[in-house]
């Protein structure tokens, strides 16, 4: 698989990378064994580049999985704490249960518009610290608002942008609204034209696009600026498939199964607005105990009509 530096950062990264979340307790919730397993095969058919954050508690599988296999991979984090202090001690964890002195990458978690940055403006000065202190090799955010990335293009102490971005703009937000692939595109443009290294996240738009699988790719992969796309993985077939269509390999007519795929929504990013409850034409959408939205899998009928109407981007489809 093809790798690129990450902008200016010096990083070399490969030209996809394994999103560890999909293993984790608040998706698939894998055993140790077979999560470190999907991660090492991942890692030996060249996806030497790992996204993780504090809050997915995936830390476990990426320490077991490197303790088999020689490949050395690129490491990105996230914490969403505001404080120096909460910042200063996500970094001081993720050093310490990876077992490393220095992590490539660390980022704010889903930064979103005003007040938001300045609310995190704790968080930011400790990673500039780390930086500084040599614990962290490049800071950046991640995020899904257009207004956060266009701000990184002049924010010269942000090395890298970790965007969202699909060819149907799920998800992509813009101030207290909607966003759109053109404005979140220009802003990666601008974000890359200022040294910045781009990796771009939901290609997919949470599995929800899985179903034009090379449809979706190609749109990202054609994106001026973008060094590297993540992408969530469940199976070791799901590694096969992204390793041909890097190869080239993968026929353009390429379908995957979705027939045991479910549509779940990720309590972690949920709101509770009731925007997909209100869109479910089959009343398959619940208000659980934590007054958090739940899908009933028993009469869902995986139709997707959910998932555009979501501002959070909290519904998938695994």
């Amino acid at each position: 698989m093809k790798k690129k530096k990450l902008g200016n950062t010096g990083i070399e990264v490969s030209e996809f990378g394994f999103g560890v979340m999909t293993i984790g307790s608040s998706q698939l919730d894998l055993p140790l064994e077979e999560g470190a397993e999907l991660i090492r095969y991942g890692l030996e058919n060249g996806l030497h580049f790992l996204d993780t954050a504090q809050y997915y508690e995936t830390y476990p599988y990426i320490r077991e999985a490197l303790k088999k296999t020689d490949v050395h991979p690129v490491i990105c984090s996230k914490c969403l704490d505001p404080t120096y202090s909460g910042m200063r001690s996500a970094v001081e964890e993720a050093l310490r249960e990876l077992d490393l002195e220095q992590i490539d990458l660390f980022l704010l978690h889903e930064v979103r518009n005003d007040p938001d940055w300045e609310n995190r403006a704790g968080a930011w000065r400790c990673l500039q610290d780390m930086k500084k202190a040599g614990l962290v090799k490049a800071i950046g955010v991640s995020t899904h608002h257009v207004d956060v990335a266009q701000r990184i293009a002049s924010t010269p102490e942000a090395d890298v942008l970790f965007p969202l971005i699909n060819f149907q703009s799920l998800g992509i937000r813009k101030g207290d609204g909607p966003g759109t692939k053109e404005e979140m595109a220009a802003a990666i443009r601008a974000c890359s034209e200022a040294g910045k290294g781009v990796f771009a996240m939901k290609a997919f738009g949470g599995g929800n696009l899985t179903g034009s699988y090379v449809e979706a790719l190609d749109y990202v992969r054609s994106l001026p600026g973008i060094d590297s796309i993540m992408i969530g993985f469940g199976k070791k077939e799901e590694v096969d498939r992204i390793r041909e269509y890097a190869d080239g390999t993968l026929p353009k007519e390429y379908r995957p199964d979705l027939s045991e795929k479910r549509i779940r929504i990720d309590q972690g990013d949920c709101e509770g607005c009731g925007a997909c409850k209100e869109r479910c034409p089959n009343h398959a959408i619940f208000w659980n105990e934590n007054g958090l939205a739940q899908v009933d899998p028993d009469v869902c009928i995986t139709c997707g009509y959910c998932a555009p109407v979501c501002p959070v981007r909290a519904i998938i489809l695994l």
